[in-house]
Order: structure tokens, then C-alpha cells, then sequence
């Protein structure tokens, strides 16, 4: 299975859509948008901020396993 490390997360905020590479080696908890500056967090039952705001999850939970386990 190939997992897809790039994901393009959508700011709740104002909107603002940013492709970014996706860690393999750690959950990402925290992101700056950089149009508002808002920080994200991962939403309540989500393991990052790409599983929360992305449109692909993180590659753990691409591949079956738990997030950050």
C-alpha cells in the first residue's frame, strides 16, 4: 500500500488552503495558517492536525495502525 504524504489543510478560520507534506516519523499537533496566523489543534477524537483539517489523514492511520503509537 502507498501511503500519500501530502495533504492540503483548510484553515477554519478564514479559509485558507496550504498543501503540506505530512511527518512520518510524528504527529503534528500544532499549525500556524500562515494567511491569519490562526494556531489549530486537532479537533476532539482526531490524533493531528492533519486528520482534523487535511484531505488526506496523517500516514498512520492511512496504514491501519493508531496514530502516534
Amino acid at each position: 500500500m502507498r501511503l500519500l504524504l501530502e495533504s492540503v489543510l483548510t484553515c477554519p478560520n478564514c479559509r485558507h488552503q496550504q498543501a503540506e507534506t505530512m511527518p512520518t516519523d510524528a504527529c503534528q499537533f500544532f499549525y500556524e495558517c500562515p494567511a491569519c496566523h490562526t494556531l489549530l489543534r486537532p479537533l476532539a477524537g482526531d490524533c493531528c492536525v492533519f486528520c482534523s483539517y487535511g484531505t488526506v489523514p496523517c500516514p498512520p492511520i492511512q496504514a491501519g495502525k493508531g496514530c502516534c503509537q
